[in-house]
């Protein structure tokens, strides 16, 4: 009981440490994205001080912005601008609701593991303080923390309904999915996810009810997109040169090739385990060519180029060192292997991390979109022994903190070399 005292104090200073880290890097401007203060300054900024000045008109005319995110989160923000806040005072506090989805996880944990130390899953919550993208995008504000926010609401009462069995769980369920897709329309795939899930689980009324609800609470975000044809979704991207501009992509093999090694980089602290990796093996033997003729077809079908910004780190290395594919095929082969033997493990799981693949219609793929949301939903909603596993290991945490330090050191000499 002591021990756990101390754990719990330690704890807390560690967070008070990691939390000042945030607040060094918002004095400092710390960009560890690169990204993040150019789109705050180039982008956002400018649409909070529109809203602020001119609500309707920036509403009805959202598109020419050429702002891919929903609108939702800059009017919030006006509304400070509005009554005369500085810029600075706004990004500190929309930092501080970005800590709401610390704690979110760590709540979400205690629900899913209830037999593990809670010092142990309070360290596991606050490793997102390292997340290169938690901390860029709290520190330059931006719409996805806000979105993640919601999404993990969802999964805390997707959750809770496992645990309960109360139905107001399940429509909590769906109404926090819902807002997050209208804060980061990408989210919007996983009400598939949660229908699937629970249509053998409540009554068929309920499922009805529910979808007239999803249906009515849709029409708002539908007559703004196509019947007052303010269609941000739209908005164009870098080409493959300068003057050219790209703006949905549905070429499959791309998000296929590029997420799933996004997720393979992001589950690499996890994967530490000799049961695991064992069971790998044995799959491997068995399903190498039927995902090695599937990895080949995507090569052929695969057109994403370095000019279009993003890619991931294993696409990105490969090209900023190499000058090709090479490496980013080898991880990206790697990755649909992984993501085979989960598929394989539970339905569910293929349904979930399939999701995460086609949320994604816009021509780039940033590594940003799935950084800390791949950890968030492999802990809550992967079907599989790793996660408890590794939470029941004390010092896997060490593996994941080194991991997000390396990440970090990495970001750093990225952007100041290339």
């Amino acid at each position: 009981m002591q021990s756990k005292k101390k754990l719990k104090k330690i704890n807390i200073y560690f967070f008070l440490i990691l939390y000042s880290s945030l607040i060094v890097g918002f004095t400092f401007d710390e960009n560890l994205n690169l990204g993040s203060k150019l789109d705050w300054y180039g982008a956002n900024l400018m649409v909070i001080k529109d809203f602020s000045e001119n609500f309707y008109k920036t509403f009805l005319n959202y598109e020419i912005y050429n702002h891919r995110h929903s609108p939702v989160y800059l009017i919030f923000l006006s509304f400070f601008t509005r009554i005369g806040i500085d810029f600075d005072i706004i990004r500190f506090l929309h930092l501080n609701i970005s800590l709401i989805l610390i704690f979110l996880f760590f709540k979400c944990l205690k629900i899913k593991f209830k037999n593990v130390d809670k010092n142990i899953l309070f360290l596991l919550s606050i490793s997102i303080f390292l997340s290169p993208t938690f901390r860029s995008l709290s520190i330059w504000p931006d719409s996805r923390i806000i979105g993640l926010i919601f999404f993990t609401l969802s999964i805390y009462e997707f959750l809770k309904f496992d645990y309960k069995k109360n139905i107001k769980c399940f429509y909590k369920t769906l109404i926090f999915v819902i807002l997050s897709s209208y804060i980061s329309p990408n989210f919007s795939m996983f009400i598939v996810f949660y229908y699937l899930y629970f249509f053998k689980k409540i009554n068929t009324k309920h499922i009805y009810l529910s979808f007239l609800m999803c249906l009515a609470s849709s029409l708002p975000a539908l007559y703004y997109l196509f019947i007052l044809d303010v269609n941000f979704l739209i908005a164009q991207t870098p080409g493959a040169n300068l003057s050219e501009k790209v703006s949905l992509d549905f070429n499959i093999s791309n998000k296929i090739l590029i997420i799933s090694s996004i997720i393979l980089f992001h589950l690499i602290p996890f994967l530490m385990n000799n049961k695991f990796l064992s069971e790998f093996l044995k799959f491997l033997k068995k399903n190498f060519i039927f995902v090695f003729i599937f990895f080949i077809f995507n090569i052929y079908f695969f057109d994403y180029l370095i000019a279009f910004t993003g890619g991931g780190i294993f696409f990105q290395v490969s090209n900023l060192i190499f000058n090709n594919n090479i490496i980013f095929y080898f991880f990206s082969f790697l990755s649909l292997l992984l993501l085979a033997y989960f598929f394989r493990y539970n339905i569910y799981n293929a349904l979930l991390y399939s999701l995460v693949i086609l949320s994604n219609v816009q021509n780039t793929i940033y590594h940003k979109y799935y950084d800390p949301l791949i950890m968030i939903i492999f802990f809550l909603m992967t079907v599989h022994y790793l996660p408890e596993r590794f939470v029941l290991i004390k010092r896997n945490l060490l593996i994941l903190y080194m991991f997000y330090s390396i990440f970090i050191l990495a970001r750093i000499f990225k952007n100041s070399f290339f």
